[in-house]
């Protein structure tokens, strides 16, 4: 049975506080024991978000489908895996929990609750990652949901894992997590002003990636290909 309403808004919530509250505060506990290292600060930023996606895709995912990020719960209400009645509670209760999730970071670390973001990352390379980044983490979700269901915690932590560092941006996509960032002036954070180009890539990738990836996955074999031999039958 499908959980109700408030129990997967909750899911949601608290799944993007705990998300923000990991990409947050590993990037000020790596940059405070790098020693000024930016390589090795990210590469605890990024294992530490990749692992806790897995946990947390993996718990929350009956409950509310763990999306936490708009993107994906826009392409699930596209697809009527999610009722369109859902979409923008979802949405808010992403965002909410994600800033709380920020805060919460910048406590643990006795910062000031909130402390606006100065880092500015813009510029065309940077836009163009979060595009690639969005319409590759939706191919990742769409492919694993319609080949392998089970390992798609896997599949997105490990995804957001590499994504930060074959991108020039490190891979937010993800609009709820890009508004949080702006609440914490440390290593993750972002500038309010970088935040607009950075949702409008994020969405273009998402869009284009709900299209291809959909058109891709439901091809079906040509005459005379055969299947993979180690394909379940």
């Amino acid at each position: 049975m499908t959980p109700d309403l408030p129990r997967r808004l909750v899911a949601e919530g608290l799944g993007s506080l705990i998300l923000v509250a990991t990409v947050v505060g590993s990037g000020i506990m790596g940059a405070r024991l790098s020693g000024g290292n930016d390589a090795l600060a990210l590469l605890a930023n990024a294992i530490a978000t990749g692992a806790m996606l897995v946990v947390l895709i993996t718990i929350f995912g009956p409950l509310s489908g763990a999306h936490f990020n708009p993107v994906v719960t826009a392409i699930m209400a596209a697809r009527r895996t999610l009722p369109a009645r859902d979409m923008v509670p979802y949405i808010i209760a992403q965002i909410a929990g994600a800033i709380a999730g920020a805060m919460l970071a910048n406590l643990m670390f006795d910062l000031p609750t909130v402390s606006i973001a100065t880092t500015l990352r813009s510029g065309p390379a940077v836009w163009l990652s979060e595009a690639v980044a969005t319409f590759i983490l939706i191919g990742c979700i769409l492919g694993g949901l319609r080949h392998a269901p089970a390992s798609v915690p896997v599949l997105v932590g490990l995804t957001i894992t590499a994504a930060y560092w074959f991108t020039a941006s490190t891979s937010f996509a993800n609009p709820a997590v890009t508004i949080a960032r702006t609440f914490s002036d440390t290593f993750a954070g972002i500038s309010p002003a970088s935040v607009c180009p950075f949702i409008a890539a994020q969405a273009c990738g998402g869009a284009m990636g709900a299209l291809f990836w959909r058109w891709l996955f439901a091809t079906p074999p040509q005459d005379g290909l055969q299947p993979c031999p180690i394909a379940p039958r």
